[in-house]
């Protein structure tokens, strides 16, 4: 049954009728081109990246923001965003084939809840529409920043100059490339979950164009306050059905919350669709 669901799920991908979300789970296979290690993507392996490999109390080592916000407290929040543009500024990770498949179907709108730069690098070759989520900032009500990137080159730009015939990659949590900007500790997250509720966070336009959206989440996870919060204001105006979720070994926590937002759940992993999807990529990868 999956099967048949992951192929009509793929035309309507295709034919740019549901926006993609992306969680850590999707950079599974990336590793560091001279030592190997994997990327840090999910909250565990992000803290011990941080931490040089110590584990840290089990309170702190319950999500990543509280984690970052306990460091940034002793080290200041110079030592956060220095960890994260060395960890995910660089060019020593090994592309993915599956951020390269979801970048050649050129979808008009994409959430991408990593760090990494990724699906950046991929859509070097066009002009698209970068929305940058931005914690703690002054002199603005909005916790984000716009760019234009084209031809390899970024510009900050407002609102009214925005293409909207552009396609957006939005990376609500911050990336290193073109300005480090990123949302982390659990302070970044009040501020910004806040903005988000109160309608900062996301762009004018795009609460226009997200009205009756269809999402399909891969590679996440529902475990957590800040995940739920982050998704469920994210997606606001959804389609009815609001979309799909990829999730292998779903909690009793994650089914209630895809029933609450009215997500279907498939009991799949990510790595399924893109084996259906590109079976080619897959076996090279």
């Amino acid at each position: 049954m999956n099967n048949s669901l992951l192929k009509e799920i793929l035309a309507r991908l295709a034919a740019g009728e549901i926006v993609p979300y992306l969680g850590p789970e999707v950079l599974r296979g990336v590793v560091d081109r001279h030592s190997g290690q994997p990327i840090p993507a999910d909250s565990d392996s992000l803290i011990l990246a941080m931490t040089g490999g110590q584990p840290m109390a089990p309170r702190l080592m319950y999500e990543f923001p509280r984690a970052a916000m306990h460091l940034e407290n002793k080290k200041g929040r110079s030592f956060i965003e220095r960890f994260l543009t060395q960890t995910y500024g660089g060019d020593n990770w090994t592309p993915s084939p599956f951020h390269q498949w979801l970048a050649d179907l050129r979808l008009p709108y994409v959430i991408d809840c990593n760090r990494d730069t990724q699906l950046q690098r991929c859509y070097a070759d066009r002009a698209y529409t970068l929305i940058v989520g931005a914690a703690r900032l002054t002199g603005s009500h909005y916790r984000f920043d716009l760019y234009r990137c084209e031809g390899g080159q970024s510009r900050r730009i407002e609102q009214a100059e925005v293409d909207p015939q552009l396609p957006v990659l939005f990376k609500p949590l911050g990336t290193p490339l073109p300005k480090p900007s990123f949302v982390a500790s659990d302070a970044d997250f009040v501020d910004y979950i806040t903005e988000l509720m109160g309608g900062f966070a996301v762009p004018a336009w795009i609460k226009q164009q997200r009205r009756g959206n269809s999402y399909l989440f891969l590679g996440m996870h529902f475990n957590r306050d800040t995940e739920r919060m982050l998704m469920s204001d994210l997606i606001h105006d959804a389609a009815d059905p609001a979309g799909w979720a990829l999730i292998a070994e779903p909690s009793a926590k994650e089914r209630k919350v895809c029933q609450r937002k009215r997500l279907q759940l498939i009991e799949a992993d990510c790595s399924e669709l893109f084996a259906l999807a590109a079976p080619d990529a897959t076996r090279v990868a």
